[in-house]
């Protein structure tokens, strides 16, 4: 028998990276969103939830050392990873315009991020300000999730119940690590699991996009 060949289609780019720094901006983000965890700051468009604080999408524009150098960081790592997914050189991608807005999270014991997908853009980072130890309560304690989709409808055997990495289907689980951040497609719905230890889980989450330079105009925010 001529052997198949075999090749992944409808791959989801997904990648994790270390901020540089983090370790001194951490402890400065985090004393700068205590003190702005207040209703002043909160998104009016978020449900009330006293579990978890969701800032206005204005974090990037904060006239504050710490946020920019966050800004500077977050974006450049994100920019690596979504080049390393493209086909761009690095002066075709440098060319490139890159629009973002960004918030911080905080999700305090027995809270949660409900699942969601990003609107109106095209990649989305998680970064890790603080994250409290893990329980052996819950393995996925505050762990951020990425739904499948994909073989939803799929017919389930006794064939296709093992499959090899890349064909399996399964959500992906990523569990919070300070310094670190994720980045994926904004359309894969994601949610962060229910965090059940008796400290906060602190997040930045930023939605990117990119405009070719001859692109006039993008949609509003």
């Amino acid at each position: 028998m001529t052997p198949a060949t075999l090749v992944p289609i409808f791959a989801t780019p997904f990648a994790t990276v270390s901020l540089a720094g983090s370790s001194d901006l951490n402890p400065a983000l985090l004393a700068l969103f205590s003190l702005r965890a207040v209703e002043g700051f909160r998104d009016p468009e978020s449900p009330r939830d006293p579990l978890c604080f969701r800032s206005r999408e204005e974090l990037f524009e904060w006239d504050h050392e710490a946020v920019a150098h966050l800004k500077r960081e977050m974006l450049g790592a994100l920019c690596s990873a979504v080049m390393a997914a493209t086909l761009y050189s690095e002066a075709e991608f440098d060319a490139l315009r890159v629009q973002a807005r960004a918030r911080f999270i905080i999700v305090r014991p027995d809270g949660c991020l409900p699942a969601a997908s990003v609107p109106l853009a095209s990649w989305y980072g998680v970064y890790c300000v603080a994250a409290p130890p893990p329980t052996a309560v819950r393995a996925d304690s505050g762990a951020l999730r990425l739904y499948e989709s994909r073989l939803g409808t799929m017919f389930m055997d006794a064939a296709n119940c093992r499959l090899r990495p890349f064909f399996a289907s399964g959500h992906c689980v990523w569990q919070p690590v300070p310094g670190q951040m994720a980045v994926f497609p904004a359309s894969v719905a994601h949610e962060v699991a229910l965090n059940r230890t008796n400290g906060d889980l602190v997040l930045v989450g930023a939605r990117v996009r990119f405009a070719a330079v001859a692109q006039e105009a993008m949609p509003p925010w």
